[in-house]
């Protein structure tokens, strides 16, 4: 009896461990954002059509881009800060003003932009009043508090939230789209759908959390988006290097070739979440403990590196050996040449997991120009390198230019921590020989 205690204690533990928690809402909220799109897209083509469906998802596709702006790199940076002052309701309350400020500011700048866009140049044939209904998405990109749960470490709340949002999304849908002339209200109905429950999190942040929220001092705005610049630019950089491969490849194979790859791309992909989502759900509590004790902070990273190693691991060795099942499961047919770049695109989410310490170091320390300085060399290699591959060898030659990009990135942020933080890395290295030892 004692011996079964004993297991269920550290069990128990295990799983109060709030990086942990932040991990498993994070990941809630990736799969309900994914599993709603599922969901809809075959109640949306046949409601609208194939072809409003087109425009719908082109108009989601340019919203995202201006999604980057509105962001700013406050996903990566705010978090960090949070947390070191998550304790401190004057600070704390002072810097979710100026972020929400910064970022409700930065979405009605890109609404202009879509505006005059829109009806000033006569831009987005096709999809105009698509696109400017969906504008909504930028406001609601602007007041998800994400960044602040993950900073307080209390990701539960803002995990139902989302899936509650995006089950209002769903259910306007079946109710409210019924022909083409509607397609028009589905981005709207996810905008506003959001916002909606955004602004239910804010009242709460404010009542529940103590947090005021002060009229933005654009002196202070400025000097926050002048930190964050080169976030921005790095979110930019790695987006399409991460994401520009489709772009790549269309300038060399045919509209088929596109549509397989594109399969196995999305999977992998998807895959790839992972390891940002680690790298999201620790460095809150890693910034503190760097603050703290910097052996604990070592301890816990090497801990968290090694797991997120294992399972990285598996998964790509998983998906490899599924990847029939896998295709054939998405596609309800049997695509050998969807199969053959699964195959290869599979051990993308084992190569982003060898850099989640890299990553880490950066954040921990407030480095935003490390992490731009490895986003543009990624970009510049990642760019060169598919287009030489995909020249030469098509699509499976573009796959192991994803896969070297990977490993590229990875030496990159190496170097860049060697030289820029050699006595923590330095300190890693010697814990591990100590341990070996």
């Amino acid at each position: 009896m004692v011996e079964k205690n004993n297991l269920l204690i550290p069990f128990g533990n295990f799983f109060r461990n709030k990086s942990l928690q932040n991990f498993l809402f994070l990941a809630l909220i990736q799969s309900s954002t994914i599993l709603i799109s599922l969901i809809s897209m075959p109640l949306l083509i046949q409601s609208i059509g194939a072809e409003q469906f087109g425009w719908v998802n082109l108009s989601f596709s340019v919203i995202i881009v201006f999604n980057i702006l509105v962001g700013f790199g406050f996903n990566l940076n705010a978090p960090r800060e949070v947390a070191l002052n998550q304790s401190n309701k004057e600070a704390l309350s002072q810097l979710v003003s100026n972020v929400f400020s910064a970022k409700i500011l930065l979405a009605v700048f890109s609404t202009i932009l879509i505006l005059i866009g829109a009806y000033g140049l006569n831009l987005f044939q096709g999809y105009q009043t698509i696109l400017v209904l969906s504008v909504f998405l930028l406001f609601s990109e602007a007041t998800f508090p994400l960044w602040f749960f993950q900073g307080m470490e209390k990701m539960k709340l803002i995990s139902i939230a989302n899936v509650f949002s995006k089950l209002l999304y769903l259910l306007g849908i079946v109710l409210f789209i019924r022909d083409p002339e509607q397609s028009k209200w589905v981005n709207f109905i996810l905008g506003t759908s959001g916002l909606g429950i955004n602004i239910l999190l804010l009242i709460y942040i404010h009542f529940a959390l103590d947090i005021k929220f002060y009229k933005p001092r654009f002196l202070e705005l400025f000097t926050l988006l002048k930190n964050t610049g080169l976030l921005l630019l790095s979110n930019i950089v790695t987006h399409f290097s991460i994401n520009g491969a489709l772009v790549v490849l269309s300038f060399f194979a045919s509209a088929t070739t596109l549509g397989l790859f594109s399969l196995a791309e999305r999977i992998s992909m998807v895959l790839r979440m992972f390891p940002a989502m680690v790298i999201h759900s620790i460095f809150p509590n890693a910034s503190k403990l760097l603050k703290e004790d910097v052996s604990a902070f070592i301890s816990y990273l090497k801990k968290v590196s090694f797991v997120a190693f294992a399972v990285g691991l598996t998964v790509s060795l998983a998906v490899f050996g599924l990847a029939p099942v896998i295709i054939q499961l998405f596609s309800k047919a049997e695509f050998v040449d969807s199969i053959s770049y699964l195959r290869v695109l599979a051990f993308i989410p084992f190569l982003a997991c060898l850099n989640i310490m890299n990553v880490v170091i950066f954040l921990v320390n407030g480095q935003n120009n490390l992490m731009f300085k490895s986003s543009w060399m990624m970009g510049l290699f990642m760019v060169s390198n598919s287009i030489f591959l995909t020249s030469q060898y098509g699509a499976i030659g573009l796959c192991y230019a994803m896969l070297s990009t990977e490993i590229v990135v990875f030496l990159i942020c190496c170097v860049l921590n060697w030289v820029y933080n050699r006595p923590l890395i330095v300190a890693i290295l010697e814990t591990k020989k100590s341990t070996a030892a």
